[in-house]
């Protein structure tokens, strides 16, 4: 499947993360700018899928890729061109609904993690992303490998992967490509933006070669 039109006819949240970032008002950003050199040199060498422009595949990964870095980057969600911000809600394997002002406040890592004897408590927003960048200063990468059903109800099979190369909790980096895959069920509006995301998946494939197998100090503050 693929969708057909001009670049001047194709909404803002489809036409990629870099024209995203472009169009955003300096007053949006949490802190800089971002930029994605990483993933613009290592993803086209590492990955295990190509997607032919314009297939629904290609689609539904560059929204992703823009979804994670509005809520990584942008602090308002209601400057989040992926989604609707007052219908999205989002939950990882039959958890609690989460909201897109929760996503903002909380921090998609400490949400997609939740509970996990891998993975200290009690982190902010700010905390949690330094965690994962230190123990991954190469790029943690994420890629569509299959997109099971089309929209309105999109559900895609999925790769996330990157080398253990930096600390991670007092943990020594081995070295060694961590990866994990899993399921995710969207659903979207008729312009395809994002209004609700179920994930599965078991983080413990990423979290306890991290920790080498022994939990984390939990941080009660």
């Amino acid at each position: 499947m693929s969708v057909e039109s001009t670049e001047s006819e194709t909404p803002l949240h489809l036409r990629g993360r870099d024209a995203v970032i472009a169009a955003a008002a300096p007053e949006q950003w949490r802190a800089e700018v971002p930029e994605y050199h990483l993933s613009k040199e290592v993803l086209p060498k590492e990955r295990s899928t190509t997607h032919a422009p314009g297939s629904l595949e290609a689609i539904v990964e560059d929204l992703v890729k823009v979804f994670e870095m509005e809520v990584s980057h942008k602090k308002d969600p209601a400057t989040w061109v992926s989604l609707v911000a007052e219908h999205y809600r989002g939950r990882v394997n039959g958890g609690p609904w989460q909201d897109a002002e929760e996503f903002a406040r909380t921090g998609s890592y400490n949400i997609l993690i939740g509970e996990n004897p891998y993975y200290p408590g009690g982190q902010s927003f700010e905390s949690s992303h330094d965690i994962f960048h230190t123990a991954f200063p190469g790029g943690f990468f994420w890629e569509v490998l299959e997109v099971l059903s089309g929209p309105p109800t999109v559900t895609v099979k999925w790769r996330h992967w990157g080398r253990y190369t930096g600390e991670y909790q007092g943990h020594q980096p081995t070295g060694e490509l961590i990866e994990m895959t899993g399921i995710t069920i969207a659903k979207v509006s008729d312009d395809l933006r994002i209004l609700e995301l179920e994930h599965f998946y078991d983080n413990n494939k990423l979290l306890g070669p991290l920790a080498h197998g022994c939990p984390v100090t939990k941080s009660t503050e």
